[in-house]
């Protein structure tokens, strides 16, 4: 694999643990996220991050497969450029059904 796609994915799965450790004992509770401004655009921050990583990766080598691999580059360039169509829930739902799959898919990958 090429060196600057595996940086990417290091990138990725870094992002996504670093929003995990935003999260007390690995408590997700939706009520704490939404009053919580510093977590929020912290896990934004990441999310772009991750979305400009995978768009780096589809760049260099489009047949590379990452679920949702176009969704994660839409949610980063929504977060950038249409800040203020971003909801809570959207964001949530990224967190609690999709980067638990992105993080497993991405390890995977890393460690081919």
């Amino acid at each position: 694999m090429d060196n600057k796609i595996k940086v990417w994915l290091y990138d990725i799965y870094s992002a996504i643990e670093e929003i995990n450790s935003f999260f007390e004992d690995g408590k997700k509770q939706f009520e704490l996220y939404q009053q919580d401004i510093k977590t929020k655009r912290a896990v934004e921050r990441n999310l772009e991050i991750i979305g400009e990583a995978v768009k780096r990766i589809l760049e260099k080598k489009d047949d590379i497969q990452l679920t949702n691999a176009r969704k994660i580059i839409d949610t980063r360039n929504r977060i950038i450029h249409g800040y203020d169509t971003i909801s809570d829930d959207v964001i949530w739902g990224i967190i609690i059904n999709h980067l638990p799959k992105l993080k497993i898919e991405v390890e995977q990958m890393i460690n081919k």
